[in-house]
């Protein structure tokens, strides 16, 4: 049976029967993939440390028709972001960019530029970067990758700039000025539509100085996280230890 490969991320794996496991791929050329890694919870496994959550890889795997998981035949590690890992914020903060790469990506469903921008902030962080940051970084992207980031420079009712004190929309499509506002409950901090700009514009590895405060990550980080959860229709589970300080 021809064998096909693909480079990928490991997001997740999780055990299948005895010896095997399944692993979610986010694979460059095809989106999120499954498939059945036999053998893999054998001692001494041919596939060694390559499924560890986050490993860049290059899988090899063969399909059956009218069958949802592939069979992996064996993965080769081409970058490790285990140690990284030995931080248990950097550990939460990956975990939450896989639960969310797994959720909201189509299978099977290619996506170049939100795999590029998952191997980047995942270096990022391997470098010490910072995780409040780069997570923030990592959401505006994600939201706009996927259509979901609304304007937050102007208001959604009257369309003026929003210079001063501003809340998000009821449906998470927007903000209002304090004139236009139905209900004052999710403030949008003034540095956020500044920081959009700015994300746009700059890789995250950037070190020019940044265009807001950025003692204000925590609430900006709010505002898009509850974006995130209004369209995905319930809490990213992973979000929970993020916003615990762990």
């Amino acid at each position: 049976m021809p064998i096909d490969q693909a480079e990928a991320i490991v997001l997740r794996t999780y055990d299948f029967g005895d010896q095997d496991k399944i692993v979610v791929f986010f694979t460059r050329e095809k989106g999120v993939l499954r498939g059945v890694a036999k053998g893999a919870r054998k001692f001494n496994n041919r596939f060694g440390s390559s499924l560890e959550p986050m490993s860049m890889v290059r899988a090899f795997y063969y399909e059956k028709e009218r069958k949802d998981l592939v069979t992996v035949n064996t993965c080769d590690l081409l970058e490790s972001f285990f140690e990284a890992q030995n931080d248990l914020k950097v550990s939460c903060t990956m975990g939450y960019f896989a639960e969310l790469v797994e959720e909201f990506s189509p299978s099977r469903s290619k996506d170049d530029l939100l795999y590029r921008l998952l191997l980047s902030v995942l270096r990022c962080l391997a470098a010490k970067g910072d995780p409040a940051f780069l997570a923030l970084y990592f959401e505006a992207w994600f939201l706009r990758i996927n259509g979901l980031l609304p304007d937050l420079a102007r208001c959604k009712k009257c369309r003026k700039p929003l210079s001063g004190p501003a809340w998000l929309s009821p449906k998470r499509d927007g903000a209002y000025c304090g004139e236009c506002a139905p209900a004052r409950k999710d403030a949008v901090p003034p540095e956020t539509a500044p920081f959009l700009k700015w994300v746009r514009d700059n890789p995250p590895s950037e070190a020019c100085p940044l265009p807001f405060d950025g003692g204000n990550l925590a609430a900006m980080s709010g505002v898009l996280q509850a974006m995130i959860t209004f369209h995905l229709e319930r809490e990213p589970r992973t979000l929970r230890y993020l916003k615990n300080g762990t």
